[in-house]
């Protein structure tokens, strides 16, 4: 026996005579005898009162009963079963027929004559239904609502029915050694299975609608249908003879006892009565009737209450639990506090007993806090809180006053647990070793708890904001938190019960995770939202290597400078070929470039203090970080100047070749102002060593050529001013074509390099980026100058350099840069004069416009030369390979008078072809034109030889009256014809509508 769920008292002995069937009304017994009688007992207690009868109790009494009255001749045959019909206050008897008996005074209503020989019945009280077998016959009365039944219909089966009871719409009858069911609406019968070979059929309802069958000594629960249910088995130890259920036990009759069984799977054995020869097992309202011969016994329920202490203190926790869903709804509060205490002492047993997942599932339905769970694990390090209390030990917080068992003679203490179930508050925990399983369980159970805990943290947190925001004092979630008015906003530390919560649930669930092996999980809930402690958890990632995880702790609590600081360190060690054993992963400059993208827009300066230890190692990466950041590139620059120098030209570099139109003209300065220093050191050094020679050009020179003529944002007068004055002339001659001092650049690679080919190159840019421009025939004079260079060679070197000189000096640091291709002008407008070449005094060029042109008094500048050298072949050849770009007459008039023509055939010869096709090409223009016109003329007259014929039917389309012999006009179409005078009316009124538009305008 598990526990007592009933108690027996013995309510009626010594029976004058043999019971046949026996029931009860109210707190009175109805017993009907061998002898024919019905014999009314009532409580001993209230023999004193005579209006017991009539009284309202609802029970029976638990104690003894003594006789009141007799009502001899009540039945002629043996009586077979008597119910009342409490909702309607009736009795219905059976014994040779059905009889229907009034309340509370006996008193014969109606007889159902057809059901003479019946020998069972099944009574629907929710629908006044009744049905009962009689020999191969079932019939179905309805109640009147008065006192008779009305016959409702009949049905034949195939043999005597043995049992029978109402399910839902349709009947199940015990019929031989099978089940069948009876649908009351067609008659047809379907099988169910058969009873078994030793007991009869054995038919009874449950509450919820369902079936149990009896077969031999199991009893089988099926649907209203039939169908088996799963899991349905209640296992009698013999076949019972009858069968009563009352929740949430049922009770079965057997042949030496009495046997109560739980109604929850798996039904197990509660409770045995030893009883012998019992005849009858009854239900009443509150108490079980069991009748023996002469004797009648009552089995009382023992309180809920007390009979979950009983459950409790024997280990039985799922059968306490589901007896705490009975209890009344009024005790809601108690039903809680039994349940929660239920369910810690079976996670407690459960967890001494290796049952650890299940362990925790109670431990979630208790409500226990947190802390009392992490007490059973001391090897996991718990934050400590001001704000939450240490967990006490386990301790029953049941209702003795409500749990006493009453009457029932026995005494339940609930101060102290069975020293036997828990002992696991006094047990040695320290000494059990956490097991996977352990840890398994727990962080399934942080789990579960951690939503609610991080929803009320967070809820918390987004108060404290709004509370930050609006300036209010308020208390949430019960903690006191005032904060005052500061004048710089100083942080003040705020206890939260709910985010000291949230952070031992998070630091626990984070070791759990290592603990068990799941470090990718671990990395994953610390790249989540989290309120782990910093320093526990640092601590503990810190002795097991955990180095990923660590830095990932430092991310989310915005510790950046840390994390970096970490991860630089294990890149250098990565990178070491003697890597540490508890280096586990290898650790990549990327992992540096991914931590900073997303600090680039909240902490620009951390990111530049962290990116120029892999700037050397993925530059491309770390510019790419820099562009995608938006980190503005003036802050880089000088960054790097001021820590990096060495790394500057390679971020300018970089972020050149990656974006071109990303470079301001202050980085541009920068840029070549590196590259200009590199270029001016190597210069000095081998100047000192007297190895210059201007035709060198190692790799920064390089550069420096290459960014000067492929950049047009830096400042060329600063850097012009840095250059030496015996070298570097092609930079010379680069800076000068960005200061449009285009005469003094070609003089330097002319007469300077030596070089006509870069003048030639020179003027092609030069040209090209007029075309560009559409401004090409003002840029074709450059081709011009360089005649003249060619022309009139230079003097000498002194006078050049000092020409140089006075240029430099002349520029002021504020003259504004002018781009290639653009003329710089004076106040007045007019061109600035360039700087003239030796000989060629009374020669002036500009750039915007025209060119007067050589003088015919070339012959006399000649003579004043004397010893200049003219470059004739250099001037033929430009003339022969650019004779499209320069301007023939202008050229020629440039040319010594002695030139021969035969020279100049490459360059006259396509110029007048050139001419030659132009002209004719301008004459079938011509032609073509003239033609058109005669064309538009011819069509002119053909219009204007039009005739229209003027008849007496002839019509104005304005006033639709006979044009006759008025004036008339035609419309261009040749067809409508008007009145001139309609013509005329029409057209004023068109100029006054138009003239009225224009003053609302």
């Amino acid at each position: 026996m598990v526990h007592t769920a009933y108690d027996t008292f013995q309510l009626l002995d010594n029976s004058p005579s043999k019971i046949d069937a026996i029931e009860s009304y109210r707190s009175n017994l109805l017993i009907a005898c061998s002898d024919g009688s019905l014999r009314v007992y009532v409580p001993e207690s209230s023999v004193s009162d005579q209006s017991d009868f009539h009284s309202e109790t609802l029970g029976l009494h638990q104690g003894p009963y003594v006789l009141e009255r007799t009502l001899n001749g009540f039945s002629r045959r043996q009586m077979l079963a008597m119910e009342v019909l409490v909702s309607r206050e009736l009795l219905l008897s059976l014994s040779e027929s059905i009889v229907l008996h009034g309340l509370p005074n006996l008193e014969t209503l109606s007889v159902i004559t057809k059901a003479k020989g019946a020998n069972v019945y099944s009574w629907d009280d929710k629908k006044g239904l009744l049905c009962f077998g009689r020999q191969k016959r079932v019939c179905i009365y309805k109640h009147d609502g008065g006192s008779g039944f009305v016959e409702v219909k009949e049905f034949g089966v195939p043999d005597t029915v043995k049992s029978m009871s109402w399910c839902g719409e349709n009947i199940c009858l015990g019929i031989r050694r099978e089940y069948k069911i009876l649908n009351t609406t067609n008659g047809v019968l379907s099988e169910v299975f058969s009873s078994g070979r030793i007991a009869a059929p054995l038919v009874v309802a449950l509450p919820p609608g369902e079936l149990l069958l009896g077969k031999d000594n199991i009893g089988v629960l099926v649907n209203q249908n039939g169908k088996l249910i799963q899991e349905g088995r209640i296992c009698w130890s013999e076949a019972p003879a009858v069968v009563i259920i009352q929740k949430p036990y049922a009770i079965g009759l057997l042949g030496r006892h009495v046997e109560i069984r739980s109604l929850r799977v798996p039904y197990p054995l509660i409770q045995t009565v030893v009883l012998r020869n019992v005849r009858h097992l009854v239900r009443s309202n509150n108490t079980v009737i069991v009748a023996l011969d002469n004797s009648v016994f009552g089995f009382f329920p023992v309180p809920l209450g007390a009979q979950i202490v009983q459950l409790t203190a024997s280990g039985n926790f799922e059968e306490a639990l589901a007896l705490c869903k009975l209890l009344p709804p009024e005790d809601s509060s108690l039903r809680s506090s039994k349940e929660q205490s239920i369910h810690m002492r079976y996670a407690h047993f459960l967890f001494e007993n290796g049952s650890y997942e299940e362990a925790m599932e109670h431990f979630v339905a208790s409500q226990v806090e947190i802390t009392y769970v992490l007490a059973l694990y001391p090897s996991i390090i718990v934050p400590k809180s001001s704000c939450i209390p240490e967990p006490q030990k386990f301790a029953d917080v049941a209702d003795a006053a409500y749990l006493s068992r009453g009457s029932s003679g026995l005494s339940d203490d609930l101060d102290s647990p069975p020293s036997d179930v828990f002992e696991s508050d006094e047990m040695d925990i320290e000494s059990k070793k956490m097991s996977h399983n352990t840890l398994m369980a727990l962080i399934k159970y942080l789990q579960k708890k951690r939503y609610s805990v991080i929803e009320k943290a967070t809820t918390e947190g987004t108060e404290e904001v709004v509370s930050d925001a609006v300036g209010d004092n308020f208390v949430s979630y019960g903690t006191d938190r005032s904060k005052k008015p500061t004048k710089g906003r100083v942080h003040i530390p705020i206890t939260s019960i709910a985010r000291d919560m949230a952070a031992i649930l998070d630091t626990v669930l984070l070791q759990a995770l290592f603990l068990t092996g799941q470090s990718s999980a671990a990395t994953d809930f610390l790249k989540a939202l989290n309120y782990c402690d910093v320093k526990i958890c640092d601590v503990f990632l810190q002795e097991r290597s955990q180095y990923a995880c660590q830095i990932e702790l430092y991310r989310c609590n915005s510790m950046h400078h840390e994390a970096l600081k970490l991860l630089h360190q294990l890149v250098e060690e990565s990178k070491s070929e003697q890597t540490p054993v508890e280096l586990l992963t290898k650790f990549k400059p990327d992992m540096i470039i991914e931590y900073l993208k997303p600090l680039c827009a909240t902490d620009p300066m951390l990111v530049l203090e962290f990116s120029l230890p892999v700037l050397e190692s993925c530059p491309m990466q770390t510019i790419e970080l820099f562009l995608s950041g938006n980190i503005p590139a003036d802050l880089v620059n000088s960054y790097l100047k001021q820590h990096a120098p060495d790394m500057q030209a390679t971020y300018l570099e970089l972020m050149l070749a990656m974006n071109e139109n990303s470079i301001s003209g202050n980085l541009q300065n920068e840029m070549v102002q590196i590259y200009l220093s590199e270029v001016l050191d190597f210069h000095a050094e081998h100047n000192s060593q007297q190895k210059w020679d201007e035709k060198t050009c190692p790799p920064p020179r390089k550069k420096l050529l290459s960014a000067l003529e492929g950049m047009s944002g830096y400042n060329p007068e600063v850097l012009l001013k840095r250059l030496p004055p015996d070298a570097l002339y092609e930079e010379r001659a680069i800076l000068l074509g960005k200061m449009n001092k285009h005469e003094l650049s070609l003089s330097i690679y002319v007469h300077k390099l030596h070089v006509p080919e870069l003048a030639l190159s020179y003027c092609d840019r030069v040209y090209d980026s007029g075309l560009q421009q559409h401004s090409a025939k003002s840029y074709g004079n450059i081709y011009q100058t360089l005649l003249q260079i060619y022309l009139n060679p230079t003097k000498t070197t002194k006078k050049f350099e000092k020409k140089i000189t006075n240029l430099v000096s002349s520029q002021s640091p504020g003259i504004p840069k002018v781009g290639l291709g653009t003329t710089a002008k004076v106040k007045g407008g007019r061109s600035k004069k360039i700087a003239e070449i030796g000989g060629a005094e009374d020669t002036r060029f500009s750039l915007s416009g025209t060119d007067s042109g050589r003088s015919d008094g070339y012959t006399e500048d000649a003579a004043e030369e004397g010893d200049s050298t003219i470059m004739l072949d250099q001037v033929l050849d430009l003339l022969s390979r650019r004779w499209d770009r320069i301007h023939g007459a202008q050229a020629l008039k440039l040319l010594p008078r002695d030139t021969k023509l035969q020279n100049l055939l490459p360059f006259l010869g396509p110029l007048l072809r050139k001419s030659s096709e132009a002209y004719r090409n301008f004459s079938v223009i011509k032609s073509l034109r003239e033609s058109e016109n005669l064309q538009v003329k011819d069509e002119l007259y053909n219009q204007r030889k039009a005739v229209l014929k003027i008849t007496s039917d002839s019509m104005c389309s304005l006033c639709n009256k006979k044009i006759g012999t008025s004036v008339f006009a035609v419309y261009p179409n040749g067809k409508t014809i008007v009145h001139f005078v309609c013509f005329r009316d029409s057209q004023n009124m068109k100029a006054v509508g138009r003239g009225s538009q224009l003053r609302k305008r």
